[in-house]
């Protein structure tokens, strides 16, 4: 009978914790979409220029009203986001801050610890769950229109700051050969494969004042934005953005380098894709794929990051990669093994990890 109570008891005990943690990742998740509301609305904008603020006070810097940004502003001090001067003062005269640590997080996007676009992401892949629900029992994909402006914004807002300052500065650098090829050539030249809103292609033009560079990507929303962001920085007489399919046979032309940047685990046909920026590479090009550093096997505890990339794959990445065909359906956590067999079956002969410090991303250098 001790012996069932202590099984039953542990079962209790394991219940009680489930449950607890259910209803903190609940309050995790109205913290997400808080930052949503402040990132969109200006909040964090107004706090960092202006504050400490009264609601009226933030309502009035950031033109929205004040009984929303009262809620909004309360609700964030709850969740831990931002700070209040007394608590016990009138709702109308409390002040409130966002605290200094927070700043870049959430109110500079000029800083690489900036994080505010993570609320945006995740609206964005939460659009279509009605839609994906039925995906998940028909098999079918969704198409990436289906997650609306947040997810494509929100994607490239997270990686501006990396691609502008870490990819010609610290990355590209990590292959001292292709290196002194992009600065010492002629006329060198490189692909950006995926190209999404075009930060990769800007940071790669300021990084390498000679460089040429022709940015691809499918949709034909992100080509819109990448060729406005080109056109903002003057880059247009050295980037050129086209509407196209990187697995399209018909892609040519000779390339120093062909990057593909967080794009290759979301391809229905990777492989066409690596034979595509093989052939552009030619024998003495390079191929630089980044892509996610998940665990080189599952874990069942999630690893460091692999917890986040299935939450991204289960919602978007998966069912994106589903809708194009021929579909491999390789998912968010694409693991080393899953690089080198893709890589090998479009004619690769080496594969290199390159040793570059990451936490969400790992580098492979490709050569025929």
């Amino acid at each position: 009978m001790t012996a069932h109570m202590s099984h039953q008891q542990e079962i209790a005990a394991r219940r009680e914790a489930f449950q607890q943690k259910l209803l903190e990742s609940a309050g995790g998740a109205f913290r997400i979409f808080g930052v949503y509301l402040g990132d969109r609305l200006g909040y964090y904008q107004a706090l960092a220029e202006h504050g400490p603020l009264t609601s009226a006070e933030l309502a009035e810097a950031s033109h929205t009203n004040e009984r929303y940004a009262r809620e909004w502003i309360e609700q964030q001090t709850t969740a831990g986001v931002l700070e209040v001067d007394d608590e016990r003062a009138s709702a109308e005269s409390r002040r409130y801050s966002l605290p200094e640590a927070h700043r870049p997080v959430l109110a500079d996007p000029e800083s690489l610890e900036f994080m505010a676009p993570l609320g945006q992401l995740l609206v964005g892949a939460t659009r279509p769950l009605p839609q994906l629900v039925e995906c998940y029992r028909s098999g079918e994909g969704l198409p990436l229109d289906a997650f609306g402006p947040d997810m494509r914004e929100g994607q490239a807002r997270m990686n501006r700051k990396m691609f502008l300052d870490q990819l010609g500065q610290e990355w590209i650098p990590k292959m001292p050969d292709v290196a002194a090829k992009l600065t010492g050539s002629a006329q060198p030249r490189v692909a950006d494969i995926g190209c999404g809103c075009g930060w990769s292609a800007i940071g790669m033009a300021h990084a390498f004042p000679k460089v040429e560079i022709d940015a691809f990507d499918l949709d034909a929303d992100s080509v819109e934005d990448a060729r406005r962001n080109v056109a903002e920085y003057g880059l247009e007489d050295r980037i050129r953005v086209h509407l196209a399919d990187a697995s399209d046979p018909a892609l040519n032309g000779r390339f120093d380098l062909v990057l593909a940047l967080e794009c290759l685990h979301d391809m229905g046909n990777p492989v066409g894709a690596l034979e595509t920026m093989r052939r552009l590479a030619g024998p003495d090009g390079t191929v630089l794929i980044a892509d996610e550093a998940v665990s080189e096997e599952f874990r069942a505890d999630g690893g460091e990051v692999d917890w986040l990339m299935y939450g991204w794959s289960m919602l978007h990445c998966l069912p994106v990669g589903l809708m194009e065909h021929p579909k491999k359906g390789t998912g968010t956590c694409i693991r080393p093994h899953t690089v080198r067999e893709y890589a090998r079956e479009a004619g690769f002969e080496s594969v290199e990890e390159l040793p570059i410090d990451n936490i969400f991303f790992r580098f492979y250098r490709l050569r025929a």
